[in-house]
């Protein structure tokens, strides 16, 4: 895995990747494979990964009546800061990854410095010196693709990702848009603090 020996954590030795589907369904430490012509009806296919409305609670919820969660929506990370970091003032490179299911391709990510008032295009590769394939429409998108945008940070600010898919999905704003009892699919901006000062950047 990423050019390493699979590790027990993630799977070892042995584990099935399915492009563009939530990571739960890439089972780890395969043991056999079986063809079924029913949807399995194991934890966690039938209680585990699902999305429910916010009007359900743990006293009311019913597995039964949502399908197991397979596609994911379009997402994106801040990689090269974590939040809270301190940087220098002036030009820094943001860096990170973005990605969509469903085979989509990410049409473009925006970087903002200033909480999503306004936004600059980052450019997208998938290794360095390698463009990205999405811009080629020949065929459907199944990885992610690497971003960087060169910004000028002069005061402390919030450095915000988001990232718009082939399909013109684009990730909402507040968690509070997307809010599910589980938790999961939480894929609203991301959003890193960074306070000006002095940094070994």
């Amino acid at each position: 895995m990423n050019g390493e020996v699979l590790n027990r954590d993630h799977g070892y030795p042995l584990r099935v990747i399915v492009p563009g589907v939530i990571g739960a369904r890439s089972v780890k430490w395969l043991d056999s494979i079986n063809i079924i012509a029913e949807e399995c009806q194991g934890f966690f296919m039938q209680k585990d990964y699902k999305m429910f409305p916010p009007s359900v609670d743990w006293d009311n919820i019913n597995w039964s009546s949502r399908r197991p969660q397979m596609d994911f929506p379009v997402q994106s990370a801040i990689c090269s800061l974590e939040d809270v970091s301190v940087v220098k003032n002036g030009k820094m490179t943001i860096k990170g990854y973005a990605v969509s299911g469903g085979g989509r391709g990410i049409e473009r990510v925006d970087i903002s410095i200033d909480g999503g008032k306004t936004w600059t295009e980052a450019s997208k590769y998938q290794k360095t010196g390698v463009p990205y394939v999405s811009d080629d429409s020949s065929s459907d998108k199944w990885a992610w693709v690497l971003f960087e945008a060169e910004v000028n940070v002069s005061h402390s600010a919030e450095i915000v990702a988001k990232a718009v898919d082939s399909s013109a999905n684009v990730q909402p704003e507040n968690v509070e848009d997307i809010w599910n009892l589980r938790g999961i699919l939480n894929t609203s901006w991301h959003r890193v603090q960074v306070r000006v000062g002095h940094a070994n950047l």
